[in-house]
């Protein structure tokens, strides 16, 4: 093998031990964002089949103004988060819980369901920063909230 030749396959392993690392993380990146929008879509769809619940039940009698009472808000909460009133199997959303789900009146004839969801990325929580500062945090507090009429 000519020195030519060597040299041409140094430089070429050096540009791919450069150019790997870069790759890799837009690979993750990517992985991760598309992570975070199936998780997003989910939580939406769980809130508006809660609402569509709610819309049914909301109106106090014939008065025309929302009642929100317990019952209502824990037939709202399973629903978001089991997919049915009884609050059976296995949530929707791992980590999903009722706590997070949050049934409100806004105005007369309206309410609102919402979800405050810890999304925690396939890393953790945070990437360390071996001592050049404070470690970079990458949950955040995905939420999703829909407003309705009562029916």
């Amino acid at each position: 093998m000519s020195t030519m030749r060597r040299r041409i396959r140094g430089v070429a392993m050096v540009e791919f031990t450069i150019v790997l690392p870069v790759v890799l993380f837009m690979i993750l990146g990517v992985t991760e964002l598309g992570r975070a929008m199936v998780r997003y879509n989910a939580l939406t769809k769980a809130v508006r089949d809660g609402a569509r619940h709610a819309s049914l039940y909301a109106l106090s009698g014939t008065t025309g103004t929302v009642d929100i009472d317990q019952a209502l808000t824990t037939e709202v909460q399973n629903v978001v988060v089991y997919g049915n009133v009884a609050g059976v199997g296995s949530p929707a959303i791992s980590d999903m819980t009722t706590g997070q789900v949050s049934l409100t009146p806004v105005g007369t004839d309206q309410f609102r369901v919402n979800i405050d969801y810890p999304y925690v990325p396939l890393l953790g929580n945070s990437i360390p920063s071996f001592g050049t500062g404070s470690d970079l945090n990458l949950a955040f507090m995905m939420r999703a909230g829909v407003n309705m009429r009562a029916l």
